[in-house]
C-alpha cells in the first residue's frame, strides 16, 4: 500500500483538478448558470484564459455554452451539466478521502 493516498492525489482527473477549471466548476455548482464576465470577475481569469478553459469544460462535457445576444449585445451564458456536478461532487468527495487518508499514512520500511 506504499504511497497510495500521495499516487492516487497525482492520478485525479486533470479536466477537473486544474485549479482554474476547479474554480470555474465550483463557482457554477452555486448558480443555475452565470454569464461570461460575471465568471471572468469572479476568477480573475484573462479573456483568453477563461474562453480557453471553458472549451475544454465544454468538450469534456462538463459545461453548456450558450451564446446569444442581449439586444445588440453578445451575450455568452455557461451551466454545469448533469454529468459536470457529478464529476464535481465525486471529485470534491475523492479529495477529502485523500486527505484524510494521507493525514493517516504511515510510510512502510524501506519507502
Amino acid at each position: 500500500m506504499s504511497n497510495q493516498p500521495f499516487e492516487r492525489l497525482a492520478g485525479l482527473d486533470r479536466l477537473v483538478h486544474e485549479p482554474a477549471r476547479l474554480a470555474i466548476l465550483t463557482a457554477l455548482s452555486a448558480v443555475k448558470s452565470a454569464d461570461f464576465l460575471f465568471l471572468q470577475r469572479l476568477t480573475g481569469l484573462s479573456k483568453g484564459n477563461l474562453s480557453g478553459h471553458l472549451s475544454k469544460l465544454e468538450e469534456g462535457g462538463l459545461v453548456a455554452i450558450a451564446k446569444g445576444f442581449e439586444g445588440k449585445i453578445p451575450k455568452t451564458t455557461i451551466s454545469m451539466t448533469s454529468d459536470g456536478r457529478s464529476q464535481l461532487e465525486h471529485h470534491w468527495n475523492d479529495l477529502e478521502r485523500l486527505r484524510k487518508e494521507a493525514t493517516k499514512w504511515k510510510p512502510e520500511k524501506g519507502d
